[in-house]
C-alpha cells in the first residue's frame, strides 16, 4: 500500500480509470461480436464508431483498431457479394448434327 499522499491519490485515480476502461472495452467487444454475427452496414458503422472512440481514449492501439476494422469490412463485402449474387442461368445451345451423305 502507498504511504505518500500523492501515491494514494494516484492509486484512487488509477482504479477509477481502470473501471472506465473495462466498461468501454466490454462495450466495444459486444459491438464487434454483434457486427461479426450479423454483418449489416448499420452494425459495422456502429462498431467502427466504437473502435474509433476506443483508440481516442487509448483503450487499444491504432494498428489493432485498423486490423479489427479491416476484418469487419471484409465481412460486409462478403455478405454483400452473397446477397447480390444470383444463380447463373444455363444456356441451352443447339448442337448441329452432322448428316452423313
Amino acid at each position: 500500500m502507498p504511504v505518500i499522499k500523492s501515491a494514494k491519490k494516484k492509486l484512487r485515480v488509477d482504479k477509477k480509470r481502470e473501471s472506465a476502461n473495462k466498461k468501454m472495452r466490454a462495450n466495444i467487444d459486444f459491438v464487434i461480436k454483434k457486427a461479426q454475427k450479423r454483418a449489416t452496414p448499420e452494425n459495422i458503422k456502429i462498431a467502427f464508431k466504437a473502435i474509433d472512440k476506443g483508440v481516442k481514449k487509448d483503450i487499444f492501439h491504432k494498428n489493432k483498431a485498423a486490423h479489427i476494422k479491416s476484418r469487419l469490412s471484409k465481412l460486409i463485402k462478403k455478405s454483400e457479394s452473397t446477397v447480390q449474387r444470383k444463380p447463373a442461368k444455363t444456356v441451352k445451345t443447339k448442337v448441329a448434327k452432322k448428316v452423313k451423305k
